[in-house]
């Protein structure tokens, strides 16, 4: 099985609001987002992508499209998280992203995949499929999830 993956990044913020430790208190990452995907390779002389699962630039254009554009420079915040999610309404112009559970590096990372994963299906009518994301949070810390 022949696998490629693309890494990307972005900044955003967030809190753990129930957690013991300092991820309480509002703070960010530069979060670092790896996404794997397995395919066959096209051989097909004169293709664009021949040799290729896919070209990186477009796995880039797609994630961007779909997920790291909205996500960067945001904070994201856990819908009953009262307290931030409210005072976040209030400030014009905010660029907010309410998930549906806290967001830890795991939830996040599930999210991103389940996001993605239909992005790239079967893209651009070729047997394609995301196999995995990796979220950094921290150059030591991250979660992966495989499809």
């Amino acid at each position: 099985m022949l696998t490629i993956t693309r890494k990307m990044e972005f900044d955003a913020g967030h809190r753990i609001p129930d957690h013991s430790s300092q991820c309480r208190n509002l703070h960010g990452h530069r979060y670092t987002l790896q996404i794997t995907l397995t395919g066959e390779v096209v051989q097909q002389d004169g293709e664009s992508d021949n040799g290729m699962i896919m070209d990186f630039g477009d796995i880039k254009s797609l994630a961007n499209q779909h997920l790291v554009n909205l996500w960067d420079h945001s904070f994201i915040v856990y819908e009953k998280d009262y307290i931030i999610k409210n005072f976040l309404e209030k400030l014009p112009g905010h660029k907010t992203v309410v998930i549906d559970r806290v967001p830890t590096v795991e939830n996040l990372a599930k999210i991103a995949f389940d996001i993605l994963k239909e992005v790239y299906h079967d893209r651009f009518g070729r047997s394609l499929r995301l196999t995995k994301v990796t979220l950094y949070e921290t150059p030591n810390c991250w979660a992966e999830i495989d499809g």
